[in-house]
């Protein structure tokens, strides 16, 4: 493989939420092209239970837009609270906190208008049946969703993984006529992406995150 061409995939394969061209049709080959290539994750027991809702009717889009931003101004507030109350001293950078949190702010307000959603769906619900049940269930749909994410950004179409819209999951369900035994794991709007590239996000280093044989453990002599 080229590497150099897969690295800079996996570490310029941003949330792309401000830079999301809203005037840009998309083309539904594109979408079905990569799809075709998100089935092929892994699944557990090869179960090959994803589901994916594409949404293009604009009365839709602008119904799960208008959901999506009052699940944001309520977890907006909640955050405004706990950041308060905490001092909020666990940033490193606050200075990139605040450009996620405005690109935040702008695709809730923006929600409704993006050319193309996609919500990964996975056969089953596990809500009651435990920390196992519930990672094998998530552990078949993310690979694939990521999957997706990235064969997106290969083609120049930007994406990010939402979530808030869950807020309001039997609305949205009852909308496009998702089945009671479906869940829904993610919400993505897809556009073709302005500007030029992406570059790698400041993150704190993997080494201080990794712990050897013993949790807190950072080092290692191997």
């Amino acid at each position: 493989m080229d590497l150099k061409c897969v690295d800079k995939l996996l570490t310029t394969t941003r949330s792309v939420r401000r830079r999301l061209d809203f005037e840009r049709p998309v083309e539904a080959e594109i979408i079905r092209e990569c799809l075709q290539i998100a089935i092929q994750a892994p699944t557990g027991g090869n179960a090959q239970g994803w589901r994916f809702m594409v949404v293009t009717d604009a009365q839709k889009k602008a119904r799960i837009g208008e959901l999506y931003q009052e699940s944001f101004l309520i977890y907006a507030r909640s955050r405004e609270e706990q950041s308060a109350a905490a001092g909020d001293q666990r940033q490193r950078d606050q200075e990139q906190s605040a450009r996620v949190a405005k690109s935040a702010v702008y695709l809730a307000r923006h929600m409704g208008e993006v050319p193309v959603m996609i919500i990964p769906c996975i056969d089953g619900r596990v809500e009651e049946r435990g920390a196992m049940a519930q990672a094998s269930l998530y552990g078949s749909i993310l690979p694939a969703t990521w999957s997706l994410i990235l064969a997106l950004r290969a083609r120049g179409l930007g994406s990010a993984y939402t979530t808030l819209h869950l807020r309001y999951e039997s609305e949205i369900a009852e909308l496009l006529g998702i089945p009671s035994n479906i869940t829904q794991a993610a919400l993505l709007p897809v556009a073709y992406f302005s500007g030029e590239d992406f570059k790698p996000a400041k993150r704190i280093p993997a080494a201080e995150l990794t712990y050897w044989d013993e949790w807190g453990t950072v080092a290692s002599n191997q």
